[in-house]
């Protein structure tokens, strides 16, 4: 049995997807289905029941969760909102939470793999190395890298990232994000505004070493994104935190680029002021540092820009489908 917590999310979804594309059905799903985007997520899979996260803590905490056949947990549910202010909200949701879940399946011989995030790299001058010796010199932008960092410290000097597996996450894109609302991607929130009005609105840039639509990030496509999270499911030898994406930064003016050529439409960029909220807390530059993940043995290659925003745009985005359906 497989444990998939946030598995009616985006990531979460999309992992029980890929598990049973290859024939695996024996999943819990464990989430709030609170959200009619996330029931769509889930309808059209196979698990064998989904179980409330405060039920779920409480049945994990107490030992009544039926824990003899569970041979993995893929720990993912979080706040995953990089403009949540509330602490203690995210201390007990995204750090404690974390903890119990990894520390369980130490005690207890299950491998756990949990969702870090590229967050914890904050403004990108500390570079982005997965290697555990530089984490304290990290300082993310947000409470929400905080949380994911301050779990990846804990892990690293509890010994538990010996058989503990943490992937940061760089900017993963895909079908079934769509109950993320602000959240989303640029690709899923921008859709109708590019096929309705043949336009795309990208933020000016206030940085003098980026020009307008080049600030960049390492996208992810989410189909790539779950086979290298069940590569370490799977049985990947050892533990550690590693960085999950392309290792190559592409600029939103060649994601919104992708989106026109995606529709058959002419290029059609203009460029806004960034909201004052965002101002001090946005990443102008992401890039995976690729190195321990292809030393772990994960040699595909992620699928290119422009055939994943191609692959979700036709196939998901115009139809309104999910995996799965």
């Amino acid at each position: 049995m497989i444990v998939v917590t946030g598995g009616a999310g985006f990531i979460g979804s999309a992992i029980v997807w890929a598990l049973n594309e290859r024939g695996d059905t024996d999943i819990v799903i464990v989430d709030d289905v609170d959200h009619e985007q996330k029931e769509r997520n889930i309808a059209h899979l196979k698990y064998e029941r989904v179980v409330g996260i405060k039920e779920w803590r409480k049945q994990l905490y107490s030992g009544e969760f039926d824990t003899q056949n569970i041979t993995g947990i893929i720990h993912l549910g979080a706040c995953s909102d990089t403009t949540e202010t509330n602490w203690e909200y995210l201390k007990d949701n995204n750090v404690e939470y974390s903890k119990d879940i990894i520390r369980w399946c130490h005690d207890h011989g299950v491998r756990c793999v949990y969702a870090s995030s590229a967050a914890t790299y904050g403004d990108g001058t500390k570079g982005f190395s997965d290697d555990p010796e530089l984490f304290n010199e990290l300082k993310p932008l947000n409470l929400y890298g905080k949380s994911k960092l301050l779990v990846d410290i804990w892990a690293r000097d509890g010994g538990y990232l010996d058989t503990t597996v943490g992937l940061r996450y760089f900017n993963i894109y895909g079908p079934n994000e769509w109950h993320k609302e602000h959240m989303r991607s640029v690709i899923c929130k921008k859709f109708d505004e590019v096929s309705a009005e043949g336009v795309i609105r990208l933020f000016k840039s206030d940085h003098p070493d980026y020009k307008d639509g080049d600030q960049d990030r390492d996208f992810f496509y989410v189909k790539d994104t779950v086979d290298a999270t069940l590569f370490f499911l799977d049985g990947a030898e050892g533990g550690g935190v590693f960085n999950i994406g392309s290792g190559k930064a592409q600029t939103w003016n060649q994601v919104a680029e992708a989106m026109f050529a995606a529709l058959g439409k002419e290029p059609n960029i203009e460029y806004v002021d960034m909201p004052d909220k965002l101002k001090g807390q946005y990443q102008y530059h992401t890039q995976a540092d690729a190195t321990k993940l292809r030393a772990a043995g994960y040699t595909q290659e992620g699928t290119s820009l422009r055939a994943a925003i191609d692959d979700y745009i036709t196939n998901y985005l115009v139809p309104d489908k999910h995996l799965g359906e």
